[in-house]
């Protein structure tokens, strides 16, 4: 089974963190979502994997500089961005059989199998993945007949004015003769061009509900929402370490002092030093290395790699990106990369 991943997108909602870094790399738990999303793909029976692209291309080439254990692993590096149509062109052609698509950003843990049953029961040339939202204001609006064929596509129809429904998430079945349908060399949408020319061509364009858990992380609010998921039990993604207790998980090499406080529910990375009379908690993940200082506190935060909180620094509703030092006052609702990353 061969498998296209779209990892070349700029992340601009989630700027500072990803002025450098691609979005798919931004760690999910302490550790990158894409390599996360590269295992899970193997062990669903991914042999072949294609990562496209473009933005902070060096940082994916690097990390993956000795491929994937179980399957072959190659990139294909946009000469320009070429959009999402575009970049599955250029990262799958030629092709001579049915091939996956992912948007490489979107944590999801669906039945692959599954979903290609569905593909290849319909004779589907193209099928999309969907699921259910409240609100479709972010997202692509897909209507269907009652056996799954594409009816009609609302792309990010306004705020209020659809009540629910499918959308479309970001994961694709291709034949490979839709690759004709994408002009190559040039920016292309699948989801604006693409789809809507397969439909006013007749293609057969079928959506397939997909049941897990599936979140796009393209904002802080999602980021943070993601990983209180986690924490709770709801997204079922491993929480790294060992559980010390109700709700709090410890790596190696975590020291908590005697008079820090812990309230649950809590994710330490390996190396973590919490200091004196520091608190920490709810709904905190640390990566590795980090160091919450004498009197600071944390709640609803995810701190990456080697961040700092300083003496008596709150930090409530953020992210600290790799290496950042926060050396005092209180900050809310802001994301913080180290100057020089």
């Amino acid at each position: 089974m061969r498998a296209i991943l779209l990892a070349g997108g700029r992340g601009t909602r989630l700027h500072p963190l990803t002025e450098e870094l691609p979005k798919p790399m931004v760690p999910v738990l302490g550790r990158p979502w894409l390599d996360q999303l590269l295992q899970r793909l193997v062990r669903q029976g991914v042999t072949e994997i294609v990562l496209s692209l473009y933005h902070g291309k060096d940082v994916i080439t690097d990390y993956f500089r000795d491929g994937v254990p179980g399957a072959r692993l190659r990139w294909a590096v946009e000469p320009k961005p070429l959009g999402t149509g575009g970049a599955i062109r250029f990262a799958a052609h030629p092709a001579d059989e049915t091939f996956l698509v992912f948007n490489a950003d979107i944590v999801q843990t669906f039945d692959l199998e599954a979903f290609l049953d569905f593909h290849r029961s319909r004779r589907a040339q193209v099928t999309i993945g969907l699921v259910q939202v409240a609100d479709p204001s972010s997202y692509g609006l897909v209507e269907l007949d009652d056996d799954g064929r594409v009816l009609r596509f609302t792309e990010k129809p306004g705020p209020g004015t659809a009540r629910g429904g499918l959308v479309n998430c970001g994961i694709y079945a291709f034949e490979p003769e839709v690759l004709d349908w994408i002009p190559p060399g040039r920016e292309v949408s699948v989801e604006r061009e693409t789809f809507p020319a397969l439909l006013a061509g007749g293609a057969r364009v079928y959506g397939c509900l997909l049941h897990g858990y599936w979140k796009d992380i393209g904002t802080l609010d999602r980021y943070l929402e993601l990983h209180r998921h986690a924490l709770a039990g709801r997204c079922p993604l491993e929480v790294p370490g060992r559980p010390v207790r109700a709700g709090v998980w410890q790596a190696d090499g975590v020291r908590v002092a005697a008079s820090a406080r812990l309230f649950p529910p809590v994710a330490l990375g390996p190396g973590t030093v919490v200091d004196e009379d520091a608190e920490v908690g709810p709904w905190v993940v640390t990566g590795a290395g980090c160091r919450i200082g004498p009197r600071a506190r944390a709640a609803e935060a995810v701190l990456w790699d080697h961040a700092e909180l300083g003496a008596g620094v709150a930090v409530r509703r953020s992210v600290l990106g790799y290496n950042t030092r926060v050396g005092g006052g209180t900050l809310e609702g802001v994301m913080l990369a180290a100057a020089g990353r």
